[in-house]
């Protein structure tokens, strides 16, 4: 059995949640553990979304903090939603915990903004491409890159209607990343016309930020903005480290983010212009 990755997003967002109605009714951890007979580590757990939470437990804390019926019908849905796997669960003992936790904000997100300054995002990669990627990493054996690509596909699905409602995608790719040749001219000619074929979908916009745009905010960092489909769900932050991924979640820093990602797409050249580009890129290899 492989091990539970990390908590999806309705999960963190219930703990915080419950958090913050146990501070509203002025209550302690301990305070609350020892009204309900209960520990103060469960109620830490639950709290820190390192235990789900039963709907059982959930009522007991809901009525000891005195929330709302409104409430108790919202947090019941979220209790259940958090409760449910995702396919990528099947790979949680084989992934980082971080790619895993990534892949499921990724799975429940209805709009991603990326900025690639290195290699492309996976849901852009062909496989040819995403093998050379994984086989870069140090450390990796031949059994993870074949799980790595497979990942990949999978994710990849998000972008047609073969797995619900596609994924709206916009993505800046530095021209550092069309230029850099990973795996040779013949896979980066078919990763080039690989991106041209996707941005013909009608949810993925593609833009090329040239060399001449000259300095800007994100010069040495790639990151992702996930927004989702509830306003009451706020956006996250996904920064790209070279050992994981780095969740940045503070509504005023992932707004920093937007404001970044705004200035990049501004002074990228437009979508039609960007295939334009690519085309040319093409040529030369």
């Amino acid at each position: 059995m492989p091990e539970r990755s990390g908590p999806s997003l309705r999960g963190r967002q219930l703990a915080r949640e419950l958090r913050r109605l146990r501070e509203a009714a002025q209550l302690t951890g301990e305070a609350a553990a020892a009204q309900l007979g209960w520990s103060s580590a469960k109620v830490s757990r639950i709290e820190t979304a390192r235990t789900p939470v039963t709907l059982s437990d959930l009522r007991k804390l809901l009525d000891l903090y005195g929330a709302r019926d409104i409430d108790l019908q919202r947090m019941e849905d979220m209790a259940r939603a958090a409760r449910q796997r995702g396919w990528w669960d099947t790979y949680a003992g084989d992934l980082p915990l971080e790619y895993t936790t990534y892949i499921g904000l990724e799975a429940e997100a209805s709009l991603l903004r990326s900025y690639n300054v290195l290699v492309l995002h996976g849901l852009l990669q062909t496989e040819d491409y995403a093998r050379v990627v994984l086989k870069s990493l140090l450390l990796i054996s031949p059994g993870e890159v074949d799980r790595g690509v497979r990942v990949r596909r999978l994710r990849q699905k998000r972008l047609s209607q073969e797995d619900g409602v596609p994924l709206t995608l916009r993505v800046v790719l530095d021209e550092a990343v069309l230029r850099r040749h990973i795996g040779g001219p013949e896979v980066m000619r078919r990763q080039l016309q690989h991106l041209v074929d996707v941005a013909q979908l009608p949810n993925v916009e593609l833009q090329v930020l040239p060399y001449a745009a000259g300095a800007h905010p994100a010069s040495a960092s790639a990151f992702t903005i996930l927004q989702f489909p509830r306003s009451s769900e706020p956006e996250i932050t996904s920064v790209e480290l070279l050992d994981g991924h780095l969740f940045i979640e503070g509504e005023r820093d992932v707004y920093r983010y937007t404001l970044v990602f705004d200035g990049l797409s501004t002074k990228a050249l437009n979508p039609d212009e960007s295939l334009g580009f690519i085309r040319e890129v093409i040529s030369d290899l």
